[in-house]
């Protein structure tokens, strides 16, 4: 993958330019989720990887409690009074800004003012979590401009909390968690209910394959909610079964397959994949620690197959592009990656075969949609933390 388009030395510039201060530099990186679909939120097991793609905060601390925002995207400027917050989001860009300041203050941590610039080349609905990595971006900033700690997963749950409770779109805790807590050179098992997490490396003959389809459809949010909503109504149903569960986490395949009588055909179905995805996701893992790289690119396999067919949370665009990287020679699996309704796909492939695949899916993708597919190569990245301007420079 490309370097940052956006350099942190150029918003810090900006910074100075438009504020008249001196800033320093957060950055807080995009994800890709190898697999683990959907499940965050039934507190189950996902396995994303910090991109080098980032979001970029220069910020610098205000003798107010204004937080003014310039975002160098949209070319506008936002400002947000601590002292009186609004309830909810407007369904504005800067919602992730000032939702963060507000949970922050809600989880108690008295915010001094700031102000900030905001770039990113994270691209916007790919499903490469631009929004998360914003939330955590401008976490990190406003903490070091009131001279508080970021404490990373306690971050990224006050980021999600944003999202869920300022913005209004319902997601789990996967996006932010990776953002804040990404490690270089490896992927992360992270146990959504537990929140405590593993690194599980990269080998170094291996690559992360990113396709952006370059479609995004409309009824995202709204389907994302629903899903949610289903994935709920099957551990209502079910408990009196199953005994007090919480979450769909509790529930094994052998359970469902029992008690799926209990279920409406369409909630079994959502239940499904999500259960399944679990056990996708552990059986990827030890693949990968093991070097048995074919058999953890069949889970992923599976679970595209399982997005497709249970939850149903791809489109045209993306099926054609995982069933095609499939069939590549070098690819071991391939399947969307994100919430869904288009966005992107991640492949596992040999690094020697990287070119051949990238040339593949372009030429193919053209041919049967009309459509270009941007085609990445991730190096997994560490999570939110300071740029150092001057090895920027050295680059």
């Amino acid at each position: 993958m490309a370097s940052m388009t956006v350099r942190a030395r150029d918003v810090a510039q900006e910074f100075g330019v438009r504020f008249g201060r001196v800033a320093r530099v957060s950055r807080a990186p995009g994800r890709v989720n190898l697999i683990g679909e959907h499940t965050d939120y039934n507190d189950g097991f996902v396995m994303p990887a910090a991109l080098d793609f980032a979001t970029l905060v220069a910020a610098a601390p205000r003798d107010d409690r204004t937080i003014r925002v310039y975002s160098l995207f949209m070319d506008q400027t936002r400002e947000f009074d601590l002292d009186a917050p609004a309830p909810s989001g407007r369904h504005v860009w800067s919602d992730y800004v000032f939702g963060v300041a507000a949970m922050l203050e809600a989880d108690g941590r008295r915010l001094a003012g700031a102000d900030l610039v905001v770039a990113s080349d994270v691209p916007l609905g790919a499903g490469l979590s631009s929004s998360a990595a914003l939330e955590v971006g401008v976490a990190h900033a406003l903490l070091a401009a009131s001279g508080l700690p970021f404490e990373p997963v306690a971050a990224a749950k006050v980021a999600q909390r944003a999202e869920n409770e300022f913005v209004g779109m319902r997601c789990g805790v996967m996006d932010q968690y990776i953002a804040a807590c990404g490690v270089a050179g490896a992927a992360l098992l992270i146990d959504c209910r537990s929140l405590e997490s593993r690194p599980v490396p990269i080998a170094p003959n291996l690559r992360l394959v990113i396709a952006n389809s370059n479609v995004r459809h409309q009824h995202a949010g709204g389907e994302y909610n629903d899903r949610r909503n289903a994935c709920e109504e099957g551990v209502r149903l079910l408990a009196p079964f199953l005994g007090p569960i919480a979450a769909l986490r509790d529930v094994t395949p052998a359970d469902l397959e029992r008690w799926r009588g209990a279920l409406p055909g369409l909630v079994a179905r959502r239940c499904r994949h999500i259960v399944t995805e679990n056990a996708r996701v552990l059986e990827a893992e030890r693949a990968l620690k093991a070097g048995d790289f074919a058999a953890c690119g069949a889970a992923m396999n599976a679970s595209q197959a399982s997005m497709r067919d249970d939850f149903q949370i791809t489109c045209p665009e993306i099926d054609f592009l995982a069933d095609f990287a499939q069939g590549i020679e070098g690819v071991y699996g391939s399947r969307m990656t994100g919430g869904g309704f288009g966005g992107c796909t991640v492949s596992l492939v040999e690094a020697d075969a990287v070119d051949d695949v990238r040339k593949a899916l372009v030429g193919a993708y053209r041919t049967a949609f009309g459509l270009g597919a941007e085609v990445f190569v991730c190096t997994p990245s560490d999570g939110a933390g300071f740029v150092d301007l001057g090895q920027e420079d050295a680059a």
